[in-house]
């Protein structure tokens, strides 16, 4: 689903920001193929083609067909931009302000909205299976990757291949390596057509390969679980990353104000961890952005503020907020997705 930089790869989180996509893979807790044999021990210590035909013997014992390696594995080679982009994550660099209007931006709501009308009729059964709201579905297609338009053009195979065999997190990206292996001995697309962002995350829901595995959908019955081009395909695989990490009816949380004075959260992650009855927060003196009480509906939510030093917005976030941050570790990434599914709901 889905991990940022600041742990091995799913997103490589609020960035890349001008863009308002997060072109990684989901959740670290989500990752990894599962069964493997212990690792060789440095891989980038092996000349590339010894590595490569160990991978090659280890992919063939867990059952993945000849015919297949040889059509993905052919003439591959490590990728130095790869590297290059691994070393140099933007990460940390904007405030959540800047982060929130280039994201949130006008124009990606004016799409948002058309999109959700356009696909209307799906998305209501996509809503009812799944039990997430068509609105949070439309708003991360729409940040990982500007709605299908931003989907990377990386070979998938080759970005793996290259971060396993640069040793830093070798065993994480090997897995995913195994696992991207396994998707296309399983038919659901090509080597060349296994295109994603340099970090290998895939399609229009930008999922890395173990997030494939356990979440992508054929919604539409083809056989195949079509991230890239399939728009049935891609919203229920999203509902059903969201729903299988424990999306529950209601909302994602609202943006208050804090008293001067309070005492704040360690962290943005502390503080939704921290989940307190609503009655808690208005007695300690916390009001809706609009100055107004907050609802007294028996909910719990923690308090998060995303700029690390403390000031700016504060927001009060319920257990669903917690489920994007398993799609990813990002308190940037899921307040924007949160708002921006806002104001796709408005009329």
């Amino acid at each position: 689903m889905v991990c940022n930089p600041r742990s091995p790869p799913r997103r490589m989180a609020a960035a890349i920001l001008a863009a308002g996509l997060a072109l990684g893979g989901p959740a670290l807790g989500v990752m990894g193929a599962a069964g493997l044999p212990a690792r060789p021990a440095a891989a980038a210590e092996q000349p590339f083609p010894v590595w490569l035909d160990e991978l090659r013997r280890e992919a063939l014992a867990g059952g993945i067909s000849p015919g297949v390696l040889d059509r993905a594995l052919a003439g591959l080679e490590p990728n130095p931009r790869v590297i290059e982009l691994d070393r140099r994550q933007p990460e940390g660099t904007m405030t959540f302000a800047t982060y929130r209007t280039r994201v949130v931006a006008r124009q990606r709501i004016d799409q948002g909205r058309q999109l959700l009308a356009d696909n209307r009729q799906l998305l209501a059964a996509v809503e009812q299976r799944y039990g997430v709201p068509a609105p949070f579905i439309v708003a991360l297609w729409g940040v990982e990757t500007s709605y299908g338009r931003v989907t990377g053009n990386f070979p998938v195979v080759t970005s793996l291949a290259t971060l396993a065999y640069d040793g830093r997190r070798a065993e994480l990206f090997r897995g995913e390596l195994i696992n991207a292996l396994r998707i296309l001995d399983q038919g659901h697309i090509t080597a060349d057509g296994m295109l994603g962002s340099w970090a290998g995350a895939m399609g229009q829901s930008q999922f890395m390969p173990s997030s494939f595995l356990n979440f992508a959908v054929d919604y539409d019955g083809d056989g195949r679980r079509d991230i890239w081009g399939t728009r049935s395909d891609v919203f229920a695989s999203i509902a059903n990353y969201l729903s299988s990490s424990g999306w529950t009816p209601g909302g994602w949380g609202r943006e208050v104000r804090v008293p001067a004075g309070m005492v704040l959260p360690t962290s943005a992650i502390a503080g939704a961890d921290d989940q307190r009855p609503m009655a808690e927060w208005a007695a300690r003196g916390l009001v809706q952005a609009d100055g107004s009480p907050l609802p007294m509906d028996g909910s719990t939510a923690g308090l998060v503020l995303p700029e690390r030093d403390g000031t700016g917005p504060a927001f009060l976030v319920h257990p669903n907020y917690r489920v994007l941050l398993r799609w990813n570790r990002s308190t940037y990434f899921a307040l924007a997705v949160s708002e921006l599914a806002d104001r796709l709901a408005q009329p």
